[in-house]
């Protein structure tokens, strides 16, 4: 019988998508692992490889074609000796709400905002089933080589997997994308011998916004009707252009920060002087090519510091959940990147363990692929803290919101040079004002204080970060 490929989840809370090109064409042969087409989400294009194989039968939906909804039927596979006449398997069913009957009307609150895969968002967990389905295990004996598709080889390369330590859910066992997501959500398969937490304790993955949902929230505030606000206009004074996915996602996810979050604020100068130094003779010594040739930035220094100031202050890096406190065990830096109708959060995994050249050029391969929105959610998803850095706009000083479900966002200003009094001189002093924003439920005024003092100590004596 005829396989109905479906239109595919490429994050857990994804509902629909864009299908912006077909890779494959009807009467192409495929294997499992080829890659047949490329979808769009509100924050990424991904590409989606075959599972099984076949020949195409039928292209189902046309390229371009946007709003299709997950689990959608996109295309037919036909296998061995079937034709295109061939009877079709019933259609998979997908789940819709029940409508439920109307109440007596009176006042409610706004439902909470619903956890989104977006530009601020953590990975969700699967339900229990659907994980079962993608258990991680152990290589079975004997096996030589490892079965996987290309994309599931990059994905496991970018992740630092072991696939040899995959279970793989594809035909043969072929180690496929949704293998390769569930291992880096396990934290099963790492390179090296995962840190097993002693019993009762608290799990160290990355926090889940199924964890952080659960924590009682404050209803949001309903925002003006539009009818009313375009009442204030004149029809000929504007035009009314639409919002795109990840704008409004953004809008969804700060809201709901600033109205479930209790912030506090709290800066520091930092002298650059000694860092700039630095700086200038590491880049002036580093390999112009090849591949180790790297050239360092103030901000590769600022995630270096602030990810070794979070494992010297490890209460300042946490989650809140009602389950408890997540205390996680490696410094996860997202960094705010510009794109055109938004921004992402990239993150530098283990950001403490890396070297100042390691992070230089993870991120700048981060920021070029996050402005052609060419990043896998695994990518951008999680983390423990971020930095949003408007230095090089010229903004001197400014308060960032918090990403949930981080705990802490460090905004960084320009460094310019401003008078400064040592003892009882007068110096001139290249100065860069720093802000961290906490959530006051996980880092209280004194924790907050101390991983700024740590950040600012390290920033003024760049030498502690190479060793």
């Amino acid at each position: 019988m005829p396989i109905q490929i479906l239109m595919p989840a490429l994050s857990p809370t994804m509902e629909e998508g864009k299908l912006a090109k077909w890779l494959v064409k009807e009467g192409q042969k495929i294997r499992a692992g080829d890659i047949i087409a490329e979808i769009e989400t509100d924050k990424a294009t991904m590409e989606v490889e075959a599972v099984d194989e076949g020949v195409v039968g039928q292209l189902l939906i046309a390229a371009g074609t946007e709003k299709v909804r997950v689990n959608t039927p996109i295309a037919v596979l036909l296998v061995e000796g079937e034709t295109a006449g061939a009877p079709m398997p019933p259609p998979v069913p997908v789940s819709r709400p029940v409508p439920q009957p109307a109440q007596p009307s009176m006042p409610t609150a706004a439902p909470p905002l619903r956890p989104a895969a977006a530009v601020y968002s953590a990975p969700t967990p699967l339900p229990g089933p659907a994980l079962a389905a993608l258990q991680v295990g152990a290589p079975s004996p004997g096996t030589a080589r490892v079965l996987a598709s290309p994309l599931a080889r990059r994905l496991a390369r970018t992740a630092s997997l072991d696939l040899g330590a995959i279970r793989g859910s594809g035909p043969r066992g072929r180690v496929v994308q949704r293998d390769i997501e569930a291992a880096r959500r396990s934290g099963s398969a790492s390179a090296s011998a995962p840190h097993r937490p002693a019993a009762g304790a608290l799990p160290a993955a990355q926090p889940s916004m199924a964890l952080a949902a659960q924590s009682p929230s404050t209803a949001l505030v309903p925002a003006m009707a539009d009818d009313k606000i375009l009442a204030l206009y004149d029809k000929t004074s504007y035009e009314i252009k639409p919002h795109d996915g990840m704008r409004r996602i953004i809008a969804q996810r700060l809201t709901q920060s600033k109205q479930t979050v209790p912030h506090f604020y709290m800066s520091v100068d930092c002298r650059l002087d000694n860092l700039l130094s630095a700086r200038e003779r590491i880049n002036a010594a580093a390999p112009k090519a090849g591949p180790r040739a790297y050239k360092l930035s103030v901000n590769d220094f600022v995630i270096k510091a602030l990810a070794l100031g979070l494992q010297q202050v490890p209460a300042a890096n946490a989650t809140w959940t009602e389950a408890g406190m997540l205390r996680h065990r490696h410094s996860d830096v997202g960094v705010a990147v510009a794109v055109e109708g938004g921004l992402f959060t990239p993150v530098i995994r283990h950001a403490e363990l890396k070297t100042l050249g390691e992070i230089s050029n993870e991120m700048k391969d981060l920021a070029e692929r996050a402005r052609k929105r060419r990043l896998a959610p695994h990518e951008y998803q999680g983390g423990t803290t971020s930095i949003s850095n408007l230095g090089m706009f010229g903004i001197k000083q400014f308060d960032a919101v918090i990403n949930p479900p981080h705990a802490t966002i460090l905004a960084v200003g320009a460094g310019e040079k401003r008078p400064l009094v040592v003892g009882d001189q007068l110096q001139v002093a290249t100065l860069m004002t720093t802000t961290l924003s906490c959530d006051h439920r996980v880092v209280d005024g004194a924790i907050g204080a101390e991983l700024l003092n740590a950040f600012r100590a390290l920033i003024e004596d760049p030498v502690r970060m190479l060793v």
